[in-house]
């Protein structure tokens, strides 16, 4: 993806619909240009073409929510390749920026990845060798995630050392917390078997609050966001996990 393109993502994750002659006008290209730019964009999922312009998927879907903060949420999926070795086995869950971490991930690093979501093990390329197991369980469609405790037997039966996982919210009073309760369990589930967990999120959702406890702090090893991240929440994150901002 070229950077013109992660600009018309930013520039749609604050105004939601734009264009084609005003993105044209801001990135100094033409709209023959823009339009290609876009088409790209709608094949990866990113966005919908609309006459004249182009807007942001209205749903909760993964899709959707990469567009939103994309440019953070890809330097802090880059900052999370350095930590994975060449042929490691890793599990990721859920999660935006996860989806974008597995894309830049397989893209330069031969390893496999196990997840509880179909939208994620779409991302990972083939082309080096990289695999990819699509743990089972109740399907959700509208997040694409496994869940029940089938899918808690299926990760029971492998193993890995690290795990990547997304959240919705986090306080130093909750913990990480998520939407959905079904979710957070299997979010349980994975950080209590891993040996080192990773938190990769951007920095507007600490601060939120949402339903169910995905994890404590204490059990977090990484926590990966952007420069954004407030200095309260700076000092509690760096007092007890290894912080990274990018």
């Amino acid at each position: 993806m070229t950077k013109r393109m992660d600009r018309i993502l930013k520039i749609l994750s604050e105004h939601r619909k734009v264009a084609v002659l005003e993105l044209a006008e801001e990135l100094k290209v033409s709209p023959a240009t823009i339009r290609q730019d876009l088409t790209v964009l709608e094949q990866e999922g990113l966005l919908v073409r609309k006459h004249g312009g182009a807007q942001l998927r209205e749903s909760d879907d993964l899709a959707h929510r990469m567009a939103i903060n994309y440019d953070d949420k890809l330097r802090i999926a880059r900052r999370a390749v350095d930590f994975v070795e060449e042929g490691e086995t890793i599990f990721v869950e859920s999660g935006s920026t996860n989806a974008l971490f597995v894309k830049e991930l397989t893209a330069s690093k031969r390893v496999t990845v196990i997840t509880t979501n179909a939208f994620i093990a779409r991302k990972v390329d083939p082309s080096r060798g990289g695999s990819v197991i699509l743990v089972g369980g109740v399907y959700q469609p509208e997040s694409e995630s496994l869940v029940g405790n089938l899918a808690k037997a299926n990760i029971d039966q492998v193993n890995f050392k690290r795990a990547f996982v997304g959240v919705d919210g986090f306080t130093l009073e909750t913990g990480f917390t998520g939407r959905d309760m079904m979710r957070a369990e299997i979010m349980n589930h994975v950080v209590a078997k891993a040996k080192e967990v990773f938190v990769l999120s951007d920095s507007t959702k600490f601060g939120q609050i949402h339903l169910s406890l995905e994890c404590r702090l204490e059990e977090v090893d990484h926590v990966i966001t952007d420069t954004n991240l407030s200095a309260e929440f700076r000092a509690i994150l760096a007092g007890k996990t290894d912080l990274h901002l990018v």
